[in-house]
């Protein structure tokens, strides 16, 4: 921009001022932004000084126009920059941290990290809460009396460096755009963005100061993702981030066509971790907790390699070593661990409803995204993530596809404690299981890794 001094003279050259609907026309044209174009997006937005609609305009642009890898890790370390970050530098030992995109049943964080734990590992697990058909390991935590996840970062770290292992809620000091930008993202249409999603999650991570991340991304028809294309896309995404940030990740694509275990509600999920890690849980959870445990292992101790922390593993969750873990780190955030022991701490259900088989046959598949909507008709999950909930409410499945049932025989229980809504639930139920002669091809529960 050129201008004159009052009075005439020479001209002079203005420094370049940014404006956003100029990055707006540039994204919605498939232009590529530099990294300082997209610092001053997140930067002004966070601080209020872009209004929400002409963010809305940027963040639809980027639906439609995608990002380059250059932009996306640009976006994810300018949100990351937005809050405070995790200083872990002073603590032994490599940092690891695990995270799901979210499934229906999935309560794998709460035995993978208890196992990587006692193998050693600092896990700095700063976590969500459920929206939707998939449920939140904060939600699930919080059905144990007294439980804390509102922490300081203070003692998130002080719980860190007694137990190796915590627990903590989003803060609003931690990636503060991120905030703003998903309840954005929600009511705009753009949450299904994949370089967003990878930014919203890598800038989380990486605030909490970890030096290794194992993904979970979720594919099937309880998954955001329904399609192992867009989550092997979105996978690649994440791990791209993180190899820019000088961090080792591995992503696991993992089935997420049946709900994982038997258990799908707060409460009812912490009983089946109690019991999985006192070696009585479900084959696929246990399994799939294993080896992403293994993977954290490996993560921050390569040497030994991968099968070496599949057999550490193993042998601590066997040996009742992640269990007592978890036991000291429930007491740790105010909790009483005896609720591992004694089911009747927790809360319950007061009233149990039957879903029955109306034939014999094989279970050849079971709708997870419909039993994750049951159980938030009954209260187990919320539509607003400021939304109550009920933590005693669930379904117990009694079935998995390739079990053989008879007609009559149970395929699920759902408990409630309120029945305004049982009925609809209980529909949902029955049309989400599928019952056939033959037995069905079995599926494998890691389809893909990516690292």
């Amino acid at each position: 921009m050129i201008a004159r001094p009052f009075g005439g003279g020479k001209e002079f050259a203005l420094p370049f001022q940014m404006r956003t609907v100029d990055l707006i026309r540039k994204k919605r044209n498939g232009e590529e932004l530099t990294d300082k174009e997209i610092e001053f997006l997140v930067e002004n937005y966070t601080r209020g000084a872009i209004p929400d609609y002409q963010m809305a305009a940027f963040l639809m642009a980027v639906y439609y126009s995608n990002l380059s890898e250059n932009e996306v890790t640009a976006l994810t370390l300018a949100m990351l920059n937005s809050g405070r970050r995790v200083d872990l530098s002073d603590l032994d030992g490599a940092k690891v941290d695990k995270h799901s995109t979210g499934g229906v049943g999935d309560k794998t964080s709460l035995i993978a990290a208890p196992i990587a734990a006692a193998a050693g590992v600092v896990v700095p697990m700063i976590s969500g809460r459920g929206l939707g058909h998939t449920g939140g390991t904060v939600d699930k935590l919080e059905s144990i009396p007294g439980f804390r996840t509102r922490l300081s970062v203070e003692e998130f770290r002080a719980n860190l460096n007694a137990h190796r292992l915590c627990f903590m809620g989003q803060t609003d000091e931690i990636v503060p755009a991120d905030q703003k930008l998903y309840a954005l993202r929600d009511v705009t249409a753009s949450v299904e963005s994949l370089p967003l999603i990878a930014a919203s999650i890598m800038s989380k991570k990486l605030a909490e100061g970890m030096d290794g991340l194992v993904l979970d991304v979720k594919v099937g028809s309880g998954a955001f993702l329904k399609r192992q294309l867009e989550a092997r896309k979105l996978a690649q995404l994440m791990v791209t981030i993180g190899r820019r940030m000088n961090k080792r990740v591995h992503a696991l694509l993992t089935d997420m066509d049946q709900p994982l275990g038997y258990a799908v509600g707060n409460a009812l999920e912490i009983m089946e971790v109690s019991q999985t890690l006192q070696s009585q849980g479900p084959a696929d959870l246990t399994q799939l907790s294993i080896e992403l445990a293994a993977r954290m292992i490996n993560l921050a101790n390569p040497g030994p390699g991968l099968e070496a922390a599949r057999e550490q593993a193993s042998a601590l969750l066997a040996s009742g070593a992640a269990f007592t873990k978890l036991q000291e780190v429930i007491a740790a955030q105010g909790g009483n661990p005896d609720v591992l022991n004694q089911f009747e701490l927790l809360p319950n259900a007061s009233g149990a409803r039957e879903i029955l088989s109306p034939r014999s046959g094989y279970v050849t598949r079971i709708n997870a995204e419909d039993i994750g909507q049951a159980a938030v008709l009954l209260g187990a999950g919320r539509d607003t993530i400021d939304r109550p909930i009920d933590p005693a409410v669930g379904v117990i499945l009694e079935r998995k596809v390739g079990e053989k049932v008879a007609a009559g025989g149970r395929l699920c229980t759902l408990y409630h404690t309120d029945d305004a809504r049982l009925e609809e639930a209980a529909q949902l139920v029955e049309d989400a299981f599928h019952i056939s002669a033959a037995a069905p091809e079995q599926r494998q529960l890691v389809l893909e890794v990516i690292q």
